[in-house]
């Protein structure tokens, strides 16, 4: 039977990965505050400084690339209610510029490693007939940018990994959703991986996404509402399938569903200043 009981009605243990700064950080503190019993993850967390942690929140090590690291996480973590997925790596590059290192780096860290905490701690939410999985993804996920084809590709999967799944776990009472936020002003481009050859034959058509990408960013979400957003959807009694906001969200979903969908990428390439291309 699946409980019916609302996740915020009562105190749930909260797994919530990357808090060391960001929407993990915000959410983390939005979670205690709520009153729930929250977890923490980050790859070294005995580097956090004390004045720069969430008080109330008990750190635990994780690396999204290494299973072994995983596996210890989760069991670290006990019995855990609610997992938010929020961990991730950014990548821009031409994908010919792009070694091979990196898109498997991007995938462990964005793809599999969600996947298997998430298949770590599924059996006792199986078993205790409730769960919450949030998998924080991007708008990228759902409008592909050239350039950013590979973190595109890890969030397009995310997404599908969130939609197949949600059917298999709700008999356990177990709820999955994907978070998708458009662009944030995190400081995220100081952290992301950049892969362009000083001599790359896509330079120009680079330069134009890489600087409207700068701009956008500059100006993008605030932490804060992105953060609520998530803990809404990990907090809900009955969760959606998925949740977006910013980069004028409502609009450009409606527009998704009736354009063809070439015409929505020119759109997309359009509105980071590259004019339209066809082989």
């Amino acid at each position: 039977m699946t409980s019916s009981r609302s996740a915020s009605a009562v105190s749930r243990t909260v797994l919530v990965t990357g808090v060391s700064s960001g929407i993990g950080e915000a959410a983390a503190r939005l979670l205690v505050e709520a009153g729930h019993t929250v977890i923490g993850t980050s790859r070294h967390p005995e580097c956090i400084a004390e004045a720069d942690r969430v008080p109330g929140v008990r750190y635990i090590a994780l690396d999204q690339t290494d299973p072994e690291s995983v596996e210890r996480c989760a069991r670290e973590a006990g019995a855990v209610d609610i997992l938010v997925n929020n961990a991730g790596v950014s990548h821009m590059g031409p994908l010919e510029d792009t070694p091979m290192s990196t898109i498997y780096e991007v995938f462990a860290t964005n793809l599999f490693g969600p996947i298997a905490l998430t298949k770590a701690l599924l059996p006792g939410m199986r078993e205790r007939r409730f769960g919450r999985i949030v998998m924080v993804g991007s708008m990228l996920g759902s409008f592909p940018l050239p350039f950013r084809s590979v973190y595109g590709a890890t969030k397009s999967a995310m997404h599908a990994f969130s939609d197949a799944t949600r059917r298999e776990f709700a008999p356990f009472g177990i709820a999955i959703s994907t978070v998708e936020p458009g662009t944030i002003a995190t400081g995220i481009a100081d952290r992301r991986i950049y892969t362009v050859d000083e001599a790359s034959a896509y330079a120009a058509d680079y330069e134009v996404v890489a600087a409207a990408t700068r701009r956008n960013e500059a100006k993008g979400l605030a932490v804060g509402p992105v953060a609520e957003l998530v803990v809404a959807a990990a907090l809900a009694e009955n969760p959606r399938t998925l949740y977006a906001r910013g980069n004028m969200a409502p609009i450009v979903f409606a527009l998704k569903r009736i354009l063809p969908s070439q015409s929505m990428l020119d759109v997309m390439a359009r509105f980071h200043g590259l004019k339209r291309a066809r082989p």
